[in-house]
């Protein structure tokens, strides 16, 4: 696909395209917490427009970078609990930026459940880059029960994939 990088993936021939913006989860502690990495690439489409010679990464692609981790954690954290894999679909988000994020910065997120139910959830991201806090967000979730077989594989092995190296804490 034209003017494409690798933060794009296709789960198989005809699915639709998914837009991967977090690389790695290193650590979960189920129903409590996860962290994971952010690396911004120079190559990433966005700094083509987003601007041209002063590339800052765009906001909402740090939300929806955030968005994803919480969004992971709720669904390893809850398939036992709730008898199904919940898909984690984001409700509203309120945000705070603190400082720009450019091509090479390397971005370490942290989830944290605040509060969950049975039908949402709570969380709060913080993302840092060293010791410098970028971005912290409250994102609050529904959950959907889908029933799509291959939607689930797909989804599995996308998280599978993402915390192949993860520390799990008991």
């Amino acid at each position: 696909m034209p003017g494409t990088t690798g933060k794009t993936a296709r789960a198989r021939e005809g699915d639709d395209v998914r837009y991967v913006l977090l690389d790695r989860i290193e650590e979960v502690k189920r129903g409590e917490y996860a962290e994971g990495l952010k690396a911004v690439a120079l190559s990433e489409d966005c700094f083509e427009h987003h601007f041209p010679g002063q590339p800052v990464y765009p906001g909402a692609l740090l939300i929806e970078s955030m968005a994803q981790l919480g969004g992971a954690l709720l669904e390893l954290s809850l398939k036992g609990e709730l008898g199904y894999s919940p898909r984690c679909v984001l409700s509203s988000v309120k945000a705070k930026f603190r400082d720009f994020v450019k091509p090479g910065d390397l971005l370490r997120l942290r989830a944290e459940i605040v509060s969950a139910h049975e039908d949402s959830a709570l969380v709060k991201v913080l993302t840092r880059r060293g010791e410098r806090r970028v971005a912290q967000a409250e994102i609050l979730y529904v959950f959907l029960k889908i029933e799509d077989k291959r939607l689930q594989e797909a989804r599995e092995g996308y998280l599978e994939i993402l915390t192949r190296e993860a520390r799990f804490i008991e």
